[in-house]
């Protein structure tokens, strides 16, 4: 595990941001907070250039299926890769990859060379680094924090991170392209690169032993999956994120055409929709970030897809920019507390040999099916229209839900031991609250 060492920060940090009291967490949040701001505005810049380009909303669907369709199909190889190697390897790897494929991009667009097909094939070969890239990411976090009850704290803050460069990005991006084109924001995005590879290469981390894993590279798969689909309250995370990546995240994909075709709007539209949806996903961080314990995560992610739900139908009903922007604030909050909240349940219960294998999954689950979700959206889109689309899609995201509340009660009673031997509940016991509806029995744990 990383070190604490409290002199390299002599500001108490508390509270929300406790986590940031880890100089190595603290190094990675900077590097990450800079590079994701440009990664924002190149998703923004890539969106607007497709659709101006081919004013398709089924090549929009199609471009995010080939960046995003390795995460799926690589997923399990990436978590062998992430439990039997160095993660902090593995990300420097990655970063660099990185780098030069938006690198690519801006040489590309800037010289107006760019075509539909030189964005496909770069978006495939961004997925299939990312697909290794967030498995060895999301399991790599833990390592920076010493003490586990400040785990919750470092997620919570990652999303945080995630939704400021979302709220910063695209309204940046629209105002680039505006003036300048898509190539501007192409470039920054691979300046941006090297903030994270300077944050990695001055993190002091502590040598960790590793188990020597003597298995196959099928024989590994094998494990993980029977570890991860045969504990129910895994199993119940991992098929509720995979749920509102098929049906819910292809919003994002949509976006450009609905703030043309339907709001009469420019990138600008697109960059201040996108804020709005940011602005909500920060609120839903920093709440987050100031719960104390993981205890009740379980009816925060109740809470939250029937409020992504009901805010996707909202948006999806919109004619003006001020209540579509209303609108797409609440799918924000309710996306971020779903997803961070499920995440934090995943950190908290696996074991730790295993972690990169399940969050594998978690970004086959999170990533692999969005890409299926966007090009069947962008294929009903052209045929029935963005509004009657992303209205369908909040309907069955509310309903998505259901099984995931019918199994919360064995799930509870499951996970219950784990808690204790963490520590957690005892912590905690005084301040449950068991008189709601969605409260476990006396004798049980609430997850």
């Amino acid at each position: 595990m990383a070190e604490t060492n409290t002199q390299d920060n002599p500001t108490r940090l508390g509270g929300m941001f406790r986590a940031l009291k880890y100089r190595n967490y603290r190094l990675f949040f900077m590097g990450q907070g800079i590079s994701l701001i440009g990664t924002w505005m190149q998703q923004i810049a890539m969106s607007w250039l497709v659709y101006r380009l081919t004013d398709s909303v089924f090549l929009l669907g199609m471009v995010s299926f080939a960046n995003q369709i390795p995460s799926f199909l690589l997923g399990p190889f990436a978590g062998v890769i992430s439990d039997r190697f160095n993660r902090h390897r593995v990300l420097l790897v990655t970063q660099f990859l990185f780098l030069l494929e938006a690198s690519t991009l801006a040489a590309l667009g800037l010289t107006d060379s760019i075509t539909i097909t030189y964005i496909l094939c770069l978006g495939v070969f961004a997925g299939v680094v990312n697909a290794f890239d967030m498995s060895a990411r999301q399991s790599f976090v833990v390592q920076l924090v010493e003490k586990r009850e400040d785990m919750s704290n470092a997620i919570a803050l990652n999303s945080s991170m995630f939704n400021m460069a979302r709220l910063v990005g695209p309204s940046v991006a629209g105002g680039i392209i505006a003036t300048v084109g898509e190539g501007m924001c192409f470039l920054i995005n691979a300046l941006s690169y090297f903030a994270v590879l300077a944050s990695l290469l001055l993190m002091r981390l502590p040598h960790m032993e590793r188990k020597v894993q003597d298995t196959q590279v099928l024989k590994s798969l094998a494990e993980g999956f029977q570890y991860a689909f045969g504990f129910q309250p895994i199993r119940d995370i991992l098929i509720l994120i995979a749920t509102l990546s098929l049906f819910g995240m292809p919003f994002t994909v949509l976006m450009p055409a609905f703030a043309r075709d339907v709001l009469g709007g420019d990138a600008s539209t697109l960059g201040l929709l996108m804020g709005a949806s940011g602005v909500g996903a920060l609120a839903g961080a920093l709440y987050l970030a100031s719960r104390k314990t993981v205890v009740g995560l379980a009816r925060v992610i109740v809470v939250a897809s029937v409020l992504f739900g009901i805010g996707l139908m909202g948006f999806a009903l919109s004619q003006t920019l001020v209540l579509s922007m209303v609108a797409i604030f609440v799918v924000g909050l309710g996306m971020i507390l779903r997803m961070a909240s499920s995440n934090t349940l995943l950190q908290t219960i696996v074991d730790e040999d295993k972690r990169g294998r399940v969050m594998s999954f978690y970004s086959m689950a999170f990533m692999g099916m969005a890409p299926i979700g966007s090009l069947l959206a962008g294929w009903v889109a052209e045929q029935i229209g963005v509004g009657y689309t992303l209205l369908g899609c909040g309907f069955i995201c509310v309903l998505s839900i259901i099984p995931f509340l019918m199994g919360l009660p064995k799930a509870r009673e499951l996970v219950r031991p784990i808690y204790q031997r963490l520590g957690i509940l005892p912590e905690i016991a005084t301040g449950l609250h068991t008189a709601s509806h969605l409260s476990s029995p006396p004798e049980g744990g609430k997850m």
